[in-house]
C-alpha cells in the first residue's frame, strides 16, 4: 500500500460499529434494528427517546416517536436518575429543564419522591418559589430544604469572591505587623525577614510579617446598595441571584444594603437579609411589572444620595407608567445617585428585553447591560469606587445598549 494512503497511526478511527452505534443513539433505534446498541445504550435510547421522541416537539427527522413519560412522578423520577447516570451535572440540568418546559413536569414538584429525584440549580428554585403556595406541608418543607441546600451552594461559590470585592480598599500609607493574608505587603516581608533565610530549605521563614491597613469608615459614611428587583416570571433566575447577593452584600460591615422586589406590588425585603433562605420565601414570581413604582419607591428613601448605589434588575418591559420611570430616573442621576440598570443577573446568554426603552435610559447616560453572577462582585467594587461603568464594561467584554440604537447588538 502506498504509504501516502496509508491512516495515520496518531490518529484515532471509529469503527462502523461505533458509527452505527452513535447514528442509533442520535435518530432513536427501535429495539429490531438497534443490534450496534448494547443493553446500556438501550437505556440512553430509551431516556432520551421519552423526551425528544415526541415528533411535533422534537422535529420528525430527530428521533423516532416512543412512549414519552407520561405523568407518573416515580417514572419520572427513575428516567432523572437514568438521565443523571448518562450525563455530567451541567447536562443533566439541560435535559431536566428541556422535560420541565416540553412536559410540563411542574405539577409533580409537589409530590416528595420526585422532587428528591431532581437534580438542584437555580432555575429548580425558581420553580419550588413559585409553586411553594399550592404545595402539600410535607412537600413545602422538602422544598425549603432543597432550597437551603441550593442557596448554601450559590453562597459558598459567590460569597467569598463578593467579600474580597467590596471590602474597603487598601490604605497603601499605613502598615500594620499583624495583616490579613490578602494583605500582606510581600517584598517589604521579604525584605524584614531576609536573616532568617534556611540554606538548607533554600526558603525564608518570616517572623514578622508587614501588610497594609484597610480603611476604615464610620458607619455614617458607608456607602448604600439598593438592589430594586423585577420578579415577573421572566426574571426568576435574576430575583435568585440578587436576592443571595443582597444577602451576602448585607453580611459585609462596609456596605449597607436594601432589597427591593417587585412586579405591580412591591415586597421589601430588607429585614430578611440576614436569612437568604427567607428572603426567597418572601418573593412572588409572576404577575404584571410596574417599574416607575418600584423606583418611586426606592427613590423616597434614598437620603444620601452621593453615597447610593442604585441597581435595577429589569427587562424593562414597562406595565405601568413609562415616561415617568424615565424622569424618576433621570432625577437620581441629577441629586448624584450612582445608577445602574441590569437587564438581567443570571448565568444565561443575551437576555429578552425592551430595546426601546434601554435605549431610553442609556441616554440619560445610565449603563444599560446583562451581568453574570462571577462578574457581579466585580461591577458593584467598581460601582462603589465610582469607576466609569462603561469603561468597566469593556474591559469586561460586556456589550452595553447604546442610546442611539434601539438594539445592544
Amino acid at each position: 500500500m502506498d504509504e501516502a494512503n496509508e491512516p495515520a497511526t496518531n490518529m484515532p478511527l471509529t469503527s462502523e460499529s461505533e458509527r452505527e452505534r452513535r447514528w442509533r443513539l442520535a435518530i432513536g433505534a427501535d429495539d429490531a434494528d438497534s443490534s450496534a446498541l448494547s443493553d446500556e445504550d438501550r437505556r440512553l435510547s430509551a431516556a432520551l427517546s421519552a423526551l425528544y421522541g415526541d415528533g411535533e416537539n422534537g422535529g420528525p427527522d430527530s428521533r423516532k416517536q416512543r412512549g414519552g413519560l407520561g405523568s407518573s412522578a416515580p417514572k419520572v423520577a427513575q428516567w432523572l436518575g437514568d438521565i443523571r447516570s448518562f450525563f455530567p451535572q451541567q447536562v443533566v440540568q439541560i435535559v431536566q429543564k428541556d422535560a420541565f418546559e416540553r412536559l410540563d413536569l411542574k405539577q409533580m414538584l409537589m409530590e416528595p419522591e420526585f422532587l428528591k429525584a431532581v437534580e438542584a440549580d437555580v432555575n429548580l428554585v425558581a420553580d419550588l418559589i413559585s409553586l411553594r403556595n399550592v404545595m402539600p406541608s410535607r412537600t413545602r418543607e422538602l422544598a425549603r430544604s432543597v432550597i437551603a441546600d441550593i442557596v448554601a451552594k450559590l453562597m459558598e461559590r459567590l460569597e467569598r469572591k463578593t467579600a474580597e470585592a467590596i471590602r474597603g480598599a487598601l490604605d497603601r500609607s499605613r502598615r500594620t505587623y499583624h495583616p490579613r493574608e490578602r494583605d500582606i505587603d510581600w517584598r517589604r516581608t521579604i525584605q524584614a525577614n531576609l536573616r532568617h533565610y534556611q540554606p538548607e530549605h533554600k526558603t525564608i521563614v518570616p517572623e514578622k510579617l508587614v501588610g497594609f491597613m484597610r480603611q476604615q469608615r464610620r458607619l455614617a459614611d458607608l456607602d448604600e446598595v439598593v438592589l430594586c428587583v423585577d420578579q415577573s416570571g421572566s426574571m426568576a433566575s435574576s430575583v435568585v441571584y440578587a436576592s443571595i447577593f443582597a444577602a451576602v452584600l448585607a453580611s459585609l460591615p462596609v456596605v449597607k444594603t436594601k432589597l427591593v422586589c417587585f412586579d405591580t406590588v412591591i415586597i421589601d425585603l430588607t429585614d430578611d437579609l440576614a436569612d437568604p433562605v427567607e428572603v426567597l420565601f418572601g418573593v412572588q414570581l409572576g404577575g404584571g411589572t410596574d417599574i416607575n413604582q418600584a423606583v418611586a419607591y426606592c427613590a423616597e428613601r434614598i437620603e444620601r444620595p452621593t453615597k447610593t448605589h442604585f441597581v435595577l434588575v429589569t427587562d424593562l418591559y414597562e406595565g405601568g407608567n413609562g415616561t415617568e420611570m424615565l424622569q424618576r430616573l433621570a432625577a437620581m442621576v441629577r441629586v448624584g445617585v450612582n445608577v445602574i440598570v441590569l437587564l438581567a443577573l443570571s448565568d444565561l446568554g443575551r437576555p429578552a428585553y425592551d430595546p426601546a426603552m434601554a435605549g431610553a435610559v442609556a441616554q440619560l447616560g445610565i449603563p444599560v447591560f446583562a451581568c453574570t453572577p462571577d462578574l457581579f462582585p466585580e461591577l458593584m467594587a467598581a460601582s462603589l469606587q465610582r469607576n466609569d461603568i462603561a469603561t468597566w464594561a469593556a474591559g469586561m467584554d460586556i456589550k452595553l445598549v447604546h442610546a442611539e440604537t434601539r438594539d445592544s447588538r
